[in-house]
């Protein structure tokens, strides 16, 4: 009987690889169209490969807890004649004979789609691969990293290492220069030091930190009252998180402030078309961002159903590619955790990062009453590009989020 590949999907623009987190399927199992039959975990989410038609499983190729590319095989169905015929879908034999008509010179576009076009590496008995971005625990105190001669670039490339991953080092070579001897003697020495895999999650926000730090970044503060939205928020129902607060007033004032949300390509400085703004959510290992779209259009109250449910997809993993895209700044509260003050990053495809601490009650001076009185106070910070944004209008752009703030009423 004919075979069907089972192949790990392309499922993002740009996601390359993904971790197979389970298996639903075993061999012998029967399958219908479109079924989920293996989970897996990229750097965004959760997903699932589905089959492309009604068969049996014949062989499972996949282990859970490893990685593997776009295109590679996972596994095989055994199908009829009659189902082939009705879907049209693509038997192992088929590809084969694609593959062996094809000129030994492929063209790119043939090469780059790998969900349909097998090719020698698929079949591979080992098709897992390593992560594309690797992390190393390091000792502090010690010099750091200089000039990287390019035999040295080779061998980090070979091991998947970034700069970041080897400041530790203290180099031997002419001027401080960390040569490769001093990489395998450092690495040895970390043999002895518990680890663990980092998990797709970690190493995402690891690479989108590298990333956004290449960039002159900013930050600046502002105290802020809360009592005004806290008491606006007591009289709602439903009751909207301060989150939800601060997303709404800073699109508004990004709206007021448009040239604050724009975002630098070579000489041209590019400013939104919509006010689309992500918010951060605290996840296992790690931090999704998943956008709520048109905040500066639609009330709090409007808000609220919408954020409730993104925010839960996200605690969840089950964000889609669409969720997680076209933000132009980001909102975090990290008073949650108790913290009254941060120094937030953007995402390397934002200008802006708007954090707010935990709220702490202060006595504050009233020219109403002539004296102090207890109030929550707590910390704006806005961390910014400066090459686009300048410190006065962060700072105003800041200082219009506060306003906002004391008029919930008008959110």
């Amino acid at each position: 009987m004919p075979t069907v590949p089972i192949l790990m999907p392309q499922l993002g623009e740009s996601i390359a690889e993904a971790t197979v987190i389970r298996l639903g399927v075993a061999v012998g199992d029967s399958v219908k169209t479109d079924q989920e039959i293996i989970e897996v975990e990229t750097n965004k989410a959760v997903m699932g490969v589905t089959t492309l038609c009604n068969g049996v499983v014949s062989e499972i190729r996949a282990v859970e807890g490893v990685s593997y590319s776009v295109g590679s095989l996972l596994g095989m169905l055994e199908v009829t004649e009659e189902e082939v015929a009705r879907t049209g879908v693509d038997t192992t034999e088929s590809l084969e004979a694609k593959k062996d008509q094809q000129p030994e010179d492929k063209s790119g576009d043939e090469e780059a789609n790998l969900h349909f076009a097998l090719d020698g590496d698929s079949y591979e008995e080992d098709p897992s691969i390593i992560p594309s971005v690797k992390g190393l625990p390091v000792p502090t105190g010690v010099m750091g990293a200089h000039y990287i001669s390019p035999r040295m670039r080779a061998r980090m490339n070979d091991m998947g290492l970034r700069e970041a991953d080897i400041s530790a080092i203290a180099g031997t070579g002419a001027g401080g220069r960390v040569t490769v001897e001093d990489l395998e003697r450092f690495l040895d020495y970390l043999d002895a030091w518990p680890s663990a895999a980092a998990s797709p999650m970690r190493l995402a926000v690891a690479d989108a930190m590298r990333r956004s730090w290449t960039r002159p970044l900013a930050t600046v503060g502002l105290p802020v009252l809360l009592d005004e939205a806290l008491n606006h928020r007591r009289l709602q129902n439903p009751k909207p998180g301060l989150t939800l607060y601060l997303l709404r007033a800073f699109a508004l004032a990004l709206k007021e402030q448009p040239m604050n949300a724009g975002y630098l390509i070579g000489e041209k400085v590019v400013h939104p078309r919509s006010f689309d703004i992500g918010v951060a959510v605290q996840v296992e290992d790690g931090v999704v961002v998943p956008t709520m779209r048109e905040v500066d259009r639609k009330t709090l109250s409007e808000l609220i159903s919408d954020y409730d449910d993104l925010v839960d997809r996200a605690r969840r993993r089950r964000l889609t590619e669409n969720d997680s895209a076209g933000g132009i700044a980001t909102v975090t509260n990290f008073g949650t955790f108790g913290l009254t003050s941060g120094t937030p990053i953007p995402l390397p495809n934002e200008t802006l990062i708007l954090g707010i601490g935990a709220g702490r009650k202060k006595p504050v001076w009233s020219d109403q009453v002539e004296a102090f009185v207890p109030a929550t106070e707590a910390e704006l910070i806005l961390t910014f590009d400066h090459r686009v944004v300048d410190g006065g209008g962060a700072g105003m752009l800041l200082n219009r989020v506060a306003e906002l703030l004391q008029q919930p009423q008008k959110l």
